[in-house]
């Protein structure tokens, strides 16, 4: 069990997204995704929603539960939460048919 940053709920640790700190394409430190959860170092844990996201974002949650001084960017997270949402297959519609 794992506690998500964000909504500061337990879940599963196979529900919720690891973090790292990282470095982001111009190499300044960031929150980075470890989806496998091998990454070396001290990590979080966070739901994989947007929600979730704009919850650790707002409480200011990545830099106290990664123990850094500044709060490093976390656009690399929130760039892998929208490539997940946007491979996720839209829902289902259902047609309703009157069959007499």
């Amino acid at each position: 069990m794992r506690i998500c940053v964000g909504c500061r709920a337990r879940a599963a640790k196979s529900e919720l997204l690891r973090v790292v700190v990282g470095s982001d394409a111009q190499g300044q430190p960031a929150v980075c995704p470890d989806p496998r959860g091998t990454a070396p170092g001290r990590g979080a844990h966070l739901h994989p929603t947007a929600q979730c996201y704009d919850l650790a974002v707002r409480r200011r949650a990545f830099p106290r539960a990664l123990r850094l001084g500044a709060g490093p960017a976390s656009t690399p997270v929130r760039d892998y939460l929208d490539s997940l949402a946007d491979q996720q297959p839209d829902p289902p519609t259902r047609s309703w048919s009157s069959s007499s």
